[in-house]
């Protein structure tokens, strides 16, 4: 497994020889610091924990700070774990860059998806609305909810309208199309959650199944 932390930048479209056009998400990944090592006779578990994007002390909690400065290692924003199978072979200070991947390995790519604010049901889960001809007075609306004298309730889990996105979301198994170590780039075939320079985690994929058309 291989994680790196970085930000989205947005999109962009990629060329081939022959012509072909591939849309793809341009993330500014790293460099990353490794700011601690579990191991399991420790913590029970091995592990390596990641850090991102330097940050004043005045913005680090107390707790965080005493980990940076025992660790000699400036203060980050952003803390991820990446679970191993087997002990870390590396150690506290070292780089982690978009070097780690190259061009065809698959992707997982975690990042908070955009919040929409309150949304109906319509736009939320897709539902189709009703007629606006022939005096129908229930063109957007959900409609009916629950049973009538049994169970007279609604239903945990019920689909309706509230909160829609700003939810932590994974896209699995994207293509690095290009890797660009001098300016931290990696360019993802496809979408990626999240808005321009969201946070986002990418990982060797888990599953590793190339996507196929049709």
């Amino acid at each position: 497994m291989t994680l790196i932390l970085g930000r989205k930048k947005g999109m962009t479209q990629l060329f081939a020889e022959d012509g072909t056009v591939t849309g793809v998400t341009v993330v500014e990944a790293g460099p990353c610091v490794v700011t601690q090592v579990r191991t399991h006779e420790q913590d029970g578990y091995a592990a390596v924990q990641l850090g991102f994007e330097d940050v004043p002390d005045r913005l680090v909690s107390k707790p965080r700070s005493g980990l940076f400065k025992k660790t000699g290692v400036s203060p980050k924003r952003f803390l991820r774990e990446e679970r191993l199978t087997a002990a870390a072979s590396t150690e506290v200070g070292e780089s982690v860059t978009v070097e780690s991947f190259e061009p065809g390995d698959l992707v997982d790519v975690t990042g908070t998806s955009k919040g929409r604010g309150f949304a109906g049901t319509i736009k939320r889960h897709g539902f189709s609305r009703g007629s606006e001809t022939h005096g129908c007075m229930n063109v957007r609306q959900p409609g009916s909810i629950g049973c009538s004298a049994y169970p007279a309730r609604v239903f945990k889990g019920k689909r309706m309208s509230g909160h829609m996105g700003a939810r932590r979301r994974t896209t699995k198994n994207l293509t690095i199309m290009r890797v660009d170590s001098d300016k931290n780039l990696l360019f993802l075939k496809g979408a990626v959650p999240g808005p321009p320079n969201g946070f986002v985690q990418v990982r060797t994929a888990r599953t590793g199944i190339v996507k196929k058309k049709g």
